[in-house]
């Protein structure tokens, strides 16, 4: 059976540096497990290929991708405030094993396939407090105190972790427990043809996986782990019940009698209310006027079509202005501030993109809370009557 020593980090520690540097010296393993992916791997050598600016578009993953850039600039402020590259235990567990010619073991997994299964396994109401949650982190991070080496102590850990549960428990599993368990596989996998592993992880997977190294049994199939979480149509299901009141009023509002011309002021309203909120949301965006320009032109029928968003249209118009190019990853992951983010052409189309479809979405809510008033009718008379004559037309065809 081989022996097995479980290092816990924080990614932006020098005690992890010089803990993990330490261990390997003194512990001499015949492999080191870290927490990294192939795609991780290679950016912590650089040696990351960078995605086409097209793949990027053409995906319109635009949501995930912010948040995932936004995750990152979290850790890599952190790392900045204590003089830490974040990763840097990882980096040196690397290259501390390769200077002594120790094998060196990937043991994550793929981060593409965690942040997919996370994204996809949060709820509607999980994903807006999640962007609530990393806009006040943000806003927030420049004024904090951190003591990097009180967050690896057990218990803050442990309260953190039923922290998170609690705001978003698909999250926690998608990040955690899958991870926990996908971990332990890899470790038992390595047991199988070594004597002697050093396992560098985050404090947070160290106690969930001594559990499951513990009672192997409860470990779920690799399979599961890995593959496609076929997301909630929440997206698909709300544009289609957004369509299906929007004719509804219309045709409630011909058959109710109340005039043609209160028919045109709903549509028209329509077309303002989706229009303007989307085209300020992407001006707050600092997207181009063009792009906002774009985005009000379209709002009003993408609303009606669950397929397709505002923000997909104006994205393509900032691209083709701002002209991102390949550079940008590189630059958004050493960005230092989230002023010289925005100044990145690929996170600014991004960010124009998120931005137009949550004002496209608040038209739809603010359609549909506000137009009766606006229109100066009762909803319940305008509902009532035009059924009644409706149903009333429908008897006298058949």
């Amino acid at each position: 059976m081989a022996e097995i020593r479980i290092i816990g980090t924080a990614h932006v520690s020098k005690e992890s540096v010089r803990e993990v540097q330490e261990a390997i010296v003194e512990f001499s393993p015949d492999v080191v497990a870290v927490e990294l992916d192939q795609a991780r791997y290679a950016g912590l050598k650089r040696q990351a290929q960078e995605p086409s600016i097209e793949s990027v578009l053409e995906a319109k993953t635009f949501t995930q991708l912010l948040v995932q850039w936004i995750l990152a600039y979290l850790q890599r402020r952190i790392g900045l405030d204590v003089g830490v590259e974040p990763g840097a235990e990882m980096k040196a567990a690397v290259e501390a094993a390769e200077a002594r010619g120790i094998g060196v073991a990937l043991i994550d997994r793929d981060i593409r396939i965690t942040l997919r299964r996370f994204w996809q396994s949060l709820s509607f109401f999980e994903k807006i407090k999640m962007m609530y949650a990393l806009v006040a982190s943000v806003a927030s991070i420049d004024d904090q105190e951190i003591d990097v080496e009180e967050l690896k102590k057990q218990d803050v850990i442990a309260l953190a972790m039923e922290e998170f549960r609690k705001f978003s428990p698909n999250g926690a599993r998608a990040l955690i427990d899958e991870r926990d368990a996908y971990l332990a596989h890899q470790i038992r996998s390595l047991s199988l043809s070594h004597e002697r592993i050093l396992v560098v992880i985050g404090a947070g997977h160290q106690a969930g996986i001594n559990r499951f190294l513990a009672s192997p049994e409860t470990l779920p199939p690799i399979g599961s782990l890995t593959t496609e979480v076929k997301s909630r149509p929440w997206g698909l299901i709300f544009g289609a019940i957004v369509t299906f009141l929007f004719i509804f009023l219309l045709v409630a509002i011909i058959f109710s009698g109340v005039g043609i011309e209160v028919l045109i002021t709903a549509l028209l309203y329509w077309v303002l209310i989706h229009g303007v909120l989307t085209a300020v949301f992407t001006l707050l965006a600092k997207g181009h006027p063009l792009s906002a320009l774009t985005g009000f032109a379209v709002s009003w029928f993408t609303a009606l079509n669950p397929l397709i968003a505002a923000g997909w249209f104006s994205a393509i118009v900032e691209a083709k202005i701002r002209k991102p190019g390949p550079g940008d990853f590189g630059r958004i992951s050493r960005a230092e501030t989230l002023s010289e983010m925005m100044e990145i052409p690929l996170f600014r189309v991004v960010v124009v993109a998120a931005m137009a479809n949550i004002g496209s979405t608040l038209g739809t809510i603010f359609y549909f809370i506000f137009i009766f008033p606006i229109l100066g009718i009762d909803v319940g008379v305008v509902i009532t009557q035009g059924l009644s004559n409706m149903w009333a037309a429908i008897q006298g065809i058949f």
